[in-house]
């Protein structure tokens, strides 16, 4: 049997044109080259290969820390301007508050300044009062004098005039 399947394995070699001995060097070529591939090609493209892959990764876990560090950033710079609005608007409702009392204090001011004025002028209409009186009092006193000499047809003289004055006053102050 053996026989028959070598001589049939012969018949098959011959019919596809095999030759052992080429076929035993193709095999020892296949195998140098693959080795040589292996070692030389293959394992440097595959140690490449996995770098850029560990790089890969390490770009991406970068790449999420700095998102993740974005992301704190903004929240602590949304925390920033928050705390500067509620300053501004703290510094602003003491500037209304500080403005109100300013003017509350120049209005009691205005209405202190005024009360003096009025008082002021209240104290000259009075002053204008008095010599008004004190002129028509002496006018007044004069014309009696007069009358009295133009009634009596005497001349009088400065004792008359200043007596008939003080009585008239006298009567007009009443």
């Amino acid at each position: 049997m053996t026989t028959t399947f070598l001589a049939a394995a012969n018949d098959i070699a011959d019919q596809f044109g095999l030759e052992l001995p080429k076929l035993i060097a193709q095999v020892l070529i296949f195998l140098v080259v693959f080795y040589v591939l292996k070692t030389k090609a293959f394992g440097p493209i595959l140690a490449m290969l996995e770098q850029r892959r560990a790089r890969i990764a390490d770009g991406e876990s970068k790449l999420d820390k700095i998102a993740r560090d974005l992301a704190e950033a903004e929240k602590n710079a949304q925390a920033i301007v928050d705390k500067a609005n509620d300053d501004a608007n703290r510094l602003v409702k003491e500037a209304g508050d500080s403005a109100k009392s300013l003017a509350e204090k120049r209005q009691q001011e205005a209405i202190q300044e005024a009360g003096q004025i009025l008082a002021k002028a209240r104290e000259a209409a009075k002053l204008e009062h008095e010599q008004l009186m004190a002129q028509l009092k002496s006018e007044f006193g004069r014309m009696v004098s007069d009358a009295t000499s133009r009634v009596t047809g005497k001349v009088l003289n400065t004792d008359d005039q200043a007596r008939i004055n003080q009585e008239t006053s006298a009567q007009v102050s009443l």
